[in-house]
């Protein structure tokens, strides 16, 4: 949380709305440790990495959508055959990133 609280705080500072993503769950391999965050803001800043730039668009996109109604997410990214040239890990891992606001 560290590496990403000074921009949070200078986004909210800004009248930014943020969104916090962070690693809850992680099988196999995976380019970021459990626990891991990135910052979003609704203006399209980002701070931090939650998979080392495999998912970061997905979260992005998912974290404007928690932004717009406020409700936090919990979202899958992995790989599948189906998913093979989609969004994903190339490291053949899953993880789970938990979305929310950044309230108060």
């Amino acid at each position: 949380m560290r590496d990403v609280l000074p921009e949070i705080e200078v986004w909210r500072q800004g009248g930014k709305k943020v969104a916090l993503a962070t690693i809850v769950k992680v099988w196999g391999s995976a380019p970021r440790p459990l626990g891991s965050k990135m910052a979003i803001s609704d203006a399209g800043d980002m701070a931090g990495s939650v998979s080392g730039g495999c998912v970061e668009g997905a979260v992005f996109e998912e974290a404007q959508g928690v932004l717009a109604d406020s409700e936090p997410r919990l979202v899958h990214y992995g790989v599948t055959d189906e998913q093979a040239w989609a969004v994903g890990l190339s490291c053949g891992g899953q993880i789970e990133v938990f979305i929310e606001p950044v309230e108060g």
